[in-house]
């Protein structure tokens, strides 16, 4: 099991404000931080990674999914009705909606998801996987 990521970003100011808004509708809740990092971790005490955001050191150089490194993450969630929720409070933060939510056959079904990029690039997805609504 992964204790925790660790993510660089241009502007560690605007990630938290972005990332504030979406984490808990994606099942977590801030843990600490302070000028140096923000850590969010699983809500409600339960078990699982725990996501820590730095400033980058080069922010200038940007991110891209298409060079060596972090691709994208996943977040899983409960219901499909999850997946459009965080459809919708994502587009309505100006968030660029990669895949708005559908199933997608070429995984191992059942597999509903959403894939969206934060404000700097980040390809993110929430998925569930079963059915329910």
């Amino acid at each position: 099991m992964i204790g925790h990521l660790g993510i660089n970003v241009p502007d560690l100011g605007r990630a938290v404000a972005y990332y504030d808004q979406i984490l808990p509708l994606l099942g977590f809740e801030t843990f600490f931080g302070d000028i140096t990092q923000h850590s969010y971790r699983p809500a409600d005490g339960k078990r699982g990674t725990y996501l820590f955001l730095y400033p980058a050191a080069d922010p200038a150089s940007g991110y891209s999914r298409e060079r060596a490194g972090l691709q994208h993450l996943a977040f899983v969630v409960p219901t499909r009705t999850r997946v459009r929720e965080v459809a919708d409070a994502v587009a309505a933060l100006g968030s660029e909606i990669v895949h708005a939510p559908r199933e997608f056959p070429e995984y191992p079904p059942p597999y509903y998801a959403t894939f969206w990029t934060d404000p700097h690039g980040f390809l993110l997805e929430a998925v569930c996987h079963h059915d329910r609504d």
